[in-house]
């Protein structure tokens, strides 16, 4: 592995969102004791199972580090002190280059070790939310302990209001005319809890849960808030870039038919951001109308069939948010103020991945662009 270091692991860990950060190192203070920790690790190897798993917008320098053109990578950091996350860390990429060497050289893992394999599970993936995480990882046969499937504790403090507001009517169902606004505070930071055995047996009762699903249940319960918090907080994000997309110029001369890709890029990607965004919100209002079954019908039958059956959404729930905020992050990253000017054939690369991100799983990639060669000469 070469002597790469991270610095800022304190701040890091403090601030980052649960799309973009898992803590492993955290989820080992907090459950290490645990049985379920210990025989359902993450990772096999501990240094990695103690890491920090990061979704990192790449700069310009860090390009050339890989054989394809990307935007995003995946991350790991290797603390220096677990006790002391100011003394930083040590990292490398998922997929660099180097990266089947520098496996070796520092872990000993080859290329069909279950960690390096899990590792480009993860590497595939948009962002790191929980939900859309365990959905990958189980449909490629790995189960690891739902300790590692927490919301950020940043994510979280950003939730509670809404999460609040979300379940008021639950609360009013099940307490009447003795709920309170502590009620709600209590149940919301229930949903949230990172800890699979805080159970509430009020909960449970009042969603018809079994002992036995009730962790899995509202596991998908809190997925549906996450998802319908994280659109909330996204989609202004989202629409602007639609928007920007058909204004942005690029500063140079460009050929006319890498002109002609760029007009048709533009209006192809606005199309799909928009598409996108439909798209979550469709899927949100059915939980939507899931959850009026069990406030205003009080039919908890039909809420809990519909969670336990959830998981089989998540997967393009978070697909799609996931591309939504890398392609808003990096638009604010790469035309925010004080960046430089950008080239045509830049423009249509970061045209192209975008598109390409938001493409269906049985969608037609876009065309690469011609570049400045004139194919009709």
């Amino acid at each position: 592995m070469t002597d790469r270091s991270f610095r800022n692991l304190s701040h890091l860990e403090k601030s980052a969102s649960t799309a973009r950060l898992l803590n492993l190192l955290q989820v080992w203070r907090e459950h290490d004791q645990t049985d379920d920790w210990r025989d359902r690790p993450l990772f096999q190897t501990r240094t990695l199972n103690q890491s920090l798993v990061i979704k990192h917008r790449l700069r310009r320098d860090e390009l050339d580090l890989f054989r394809g053109r990307r935007h995003i990578a995946t991350k790991i950091v290797l603390p220096i002190d677990t006790t002391d996350l100011k003394a930083g860390g040590r990292y490398f990429f998922v997929n660099e280059i180097a990266f089947e060497r520098m496996m070796r050289a520092a872990f000993g893992l080859g290329p069909e070790h279950p960690d390096v394999i899990l590792l480009r599970l993860i590497d595939e993936l948009p962002s790191l939310d929980p939900f859309l995480l365990r959905e990958q990882l189980r449909r490629n046969g790995h189960d690891p302990a739902a300790c590692y499937f927490g919301i950020s504790e940043n994510d979280m403090n950003r939730m509670m209001v809404f999460v609040e507001r979300e379940i008021s009517p639950l609360v009013n169902l099940t307490l009447g005319d003795a709920a309170t606004e502590a009620s709600a505070q209590r149940l919301a930071a229930k949903i949230l809890s990172n800890d699979p055995g805080d159970r509430m047996e009020a909960l449970g009762v009042t969603l018809n849960l079994p002992p036995d699903q009730y962790q899995e249940g509202v596991f998908c319960w809190k997925g549906f808030l996450y998802y319908k918090w994280s659109l909330g907080e996204i989609l202004p994000d989202a629409l602007r870039v639609a928007d920007a997309v058909m204004r942005i110029k690029p500063h140079g001369a460009a050929a006319p038919n890498l002109r002609a890709h760029i007009v048709h890029s533009r209006v192809s990607l606005r199309r799909r951001i928009l598409a996108a965004c439909r798209s979550v919100s469709k899927k949100l209002k059915v939980y939507d109308a899931a959850y009026s079954a069990l406030t205003r019908e009080a039919n908890p039958n039909a809420f809990r069939d519909f969670l336990l059956e959830a998981p089989a959404t998540f997967r393009t729930l978070g697909e799609q948010l996931g591309v939504l905020q890398h392609i808003a992050s990096y638009w604010a990253y790469r035309f925010g103020p004080g960046t430089p000017i950008i080239s045509p054939e830049e423009l249509a690369d970061i045209l192209m991945d975008f598109e390409a991100g938001l493409a269906g799983r049985d969608d037609p990639a876009p065309v690469s662009h011609p570049g400045s060669v004139d194919l009709a000469a």
